[in-house]
């Protein structure tokens, strides 16, 4: 994918008032993000074309190896297929995996000029919740997120489509959805980008429209 001209790095700096939307989903041990084990993250970052329309880039994703300590609940491992267990994982630990997910975010943030990233997921609060226990416990020092704004594609999805299941938001977009692949942090994190840009795209033909109408021309 080609580099943002210094023109589009402007416009996706001032979209988003200095942040950069990434993508992230994750998949874990259970629901409690301060005991319950990380088990895979993914990373998908955005970018602007010519026209002010976002484009998925593509996802950066790591099996992680549970912290020291970590619950593992079996009903989850049940619902996302992982075996942590599995030597051919090739899992990252914590702070790798930070390391490994945070460079692209780093990357697209100086392109763009933004000062912060803001995660971008589906029920949001769960996968910030557990990123920042991440950081906590590795004592991150250079973390690129907002450590609780967020942008929450459930809601989002909700207001643009009438759905707030992932599944059914990503075809209301007119997007495809495999069931079979999804508790994946990858498959998660891309279909949630596509819906993401979908919603943003879509108020962005009808500013395109309306100011055109009002014989108004976009920046």
């Amino acid at each position: 994918m080609d580099f943002p001209s210094n023109s589009m790095a402007a416009r996706m700096c001032e979209r988003f008032r200095g942040f950069l939307p990434a993508i992230v989903d994750v998949e874990t041990g259970g629901f409690d993000a301060e005991q319950d084990a990380l088990l895979e993250i993914a990373v998908v970052t955005l970018a602007m074309d010519g026209e002010g329309y976002l484009h998925p880039c593509p996802a950066v994703f790591t099996h992680v190896e549970p912290f020291p300590g970590a619950r593992i609940d079996p009903r989850s491992l049940e619902i996302t297929g992982i075996d942590p267990d599995n030597p051919l994982r090739g899992a990252l630990s914590e702070r790798q995996a930070l390391d490994h997910v945070f460079a692209p975010v780093r990357r697209a943030m100086r392109e763009s000029g933004c000062q912060r990233a803001v995660l971008v997921g589906h029920n949001a609060a769960f996968d910030l919740a557990f990123l920042n226990a991440a950081v906590r416990r590795c004592d991150y020092k250079r973390n690129p997120f907002h450590p609780f704004s967020c942008f929450d594609t459930a809601t989002l999805g909700g207001l643009a489509y009438g759905q707030t299941v992932l599944s059914k938001a990503v075809q209301a977009a007119g997007h495809y959805f495999d069931g079979r692949e999804a508790h994946s942090a990858v498959y998660d994190a891309e279909r949630t980008a596509e819906l993401f840009c979908s919603i943003v795209n879509r108020w962005r033909r009808l500013e395109t429209l309306e100011r055109a109408q009002a014989g108004v021309t976009l920046p």
